[in-house]
């Protein structure tokens, strides 16, 4: 559970070109007091129905959950115990179909944690009998290092980072396959965080690219269980491989405080880094239902790509940009005064932005669907096969 909560929380900010184009700001607020659970229940609809940017395409009537449960909030009296449990469980239930996929809630008296999509994920039956909802621990060094890459060029390094305001671990694992497929994953987008152990491999990944021998045949990328990260990431990966600007989606946010006041649609582009080289060989993104946020839109980026391929399966579905409030008209905020806690009753994260594909599909709890999907199993596993890794080997070698 701890893993899964962690992945949703990791921050994902994005950019797009027109960021100094945004529609003028308004004074939406950002937060909103209140001393009672009446209030904070007021104040937690308003600030939904101003900041969340999703309404345009949920399917959660929002003046039905008012006249829901409003009557109920004004039924918790004094604060205790007992009714902080009920609201609870009244917030999870009015959030319970949310789309956004960002989305979490925490409450300040508990300390407790909500998020819609961790909620449904866990409860959704798995799509075949034998397949693997979460790689195990040592899939990658069990299988793909031991059957896949060739051990003479494997480079593996990991490094303590900071994602989010916590301690975590960045691992990259890197090499060739069959001597002809270049091969790299790594767990999270934090390039700026590399350290002595895995900057050494980001540097001779990019210097094979921006040189890439003539027996390379194709390229995998392997954000399987990635849980996004920095958005610089995304530029710096797939803006080394193609030398003209890719768009691969648009994004749009808040205008005011109406519920369905937006700017304009604008496009999502992957820029050519310095020194980009124009790819020609097959390039395959490998990701699951794990990969989150800007593992998916990574991952959109290289499907979009006239020589990109998505192997895999459908990833998590959080695809809205995540900005502090001060530069877009939406997104988290916090409800409640202090007289519940230093920082008020609640602490709503939510996406800033609303992301869509080139072909007009916004994939926002979703998740992208792959080109070809091939789940993992449990008997390949055992077997010390990577049914999505030997796929995208086979792709590659057929081209």
């Amino acid at each position: 559970m701890k893993k899964y909560l962690w992945i949703v929380l990791v921050t994902f900010c994005f950019s797009v070109t027109s960021c100094n184009e945004l529609a003028p700001k308004v004074n939406a607020p950002q937060n909103y007091t209140g001393d009672s659970y009446s209030d904070v229940f007021e104040g937690f609809w308003n600030g939904m129905n101003m900041n969340y940017v999703f309404w345009d395409v949920d399917p959660t009537n929002w003046n039905q959950v008012y006249s829901t449960y409003q009557p109920q909030f004004a039924n918790l009296s004094a604060v205790s115990s007992a009714n902080n449990q009920l609201a609870e469980q009244y917030f999870t239930a009015m959030t319970a179909a949310l789309i956004d996929s960002h989305y979490t809630l925490t409450f300040e008296l508990t300390g407790d944690m909500v998020s819609p999509a961790l909620n449904r994920k866990l409860s959704i039956d798995k799509q075949y009998p034998d397949s693997i909802y979460s790689l195990p621990t040592n899939f990658f060094t069990s299988v793909v290092t031991k059957n896949y890459i060739d051990a003479s060029s494997l480079k593996t390094g990991t490094d303590s980072i900071t994602l989010d305001g916590s301690k975590t671990v960045f691992t990259i694992l890197m090499g060739t396959i069959q001597s002809n497929i270049l091969y790299l994953h790594f767990n999270y987008f934090a390039f700026s965080q590399a350290g002595t152990n895995t900057a050494p491999l980001l540097n001779s990944f990019f210097a094979t690219v921006a040189d890439l021998p003539s027996t390379i045949k194709g390229i995998v990328i392997d954000v399987r269980e990635n849980g996004g990260g920095e958005v610089t990431d995304l530029d710096y990966l797939v803006g080394s491989m193609v030398t003209t600007p890719v768009t691969y989606g648009y994004t749009h946010s808040k205008s005011g405080i109406g519920r369905l006041d937006y700017t304009p649609w604008e496009p999502a582009i992957v820029s050519p880094q310095p020194g980009a080289v124009s790819i020609q060989v097959p390039i395959v993104a490998l990701a699951d239902h794990l990969s989150i946020s800007l593992a998916e839109l990574t991952t959109l980026a290289i499907k979009t790509l006239p020589n990109g391929k998505f192997i895999g399966t459908t990833t998590w579905g959080a695809n809205g940009p995540l900005l502090p409030v001060t530069y877009l008209n939406g997104g988290q905020f916090t409800v409640g005064s202090t007289s519940f806690g230093a920082n008020g009753y609640m602490f709503v994260y939510t996406s800033s932005a609303s992301f869509k594909a080139t072909n007009g599909l916004v994939y926002e709890g979703v998740g992208i669907p792959p080109d070809s999907w091939v789940p993992e199993t449990g008997a390949a596993y055992d077997q010390g096969v990577d049914l999505q890794l030997a796929a995208a080997v086979n792709y590659i070698n057929s081209r």
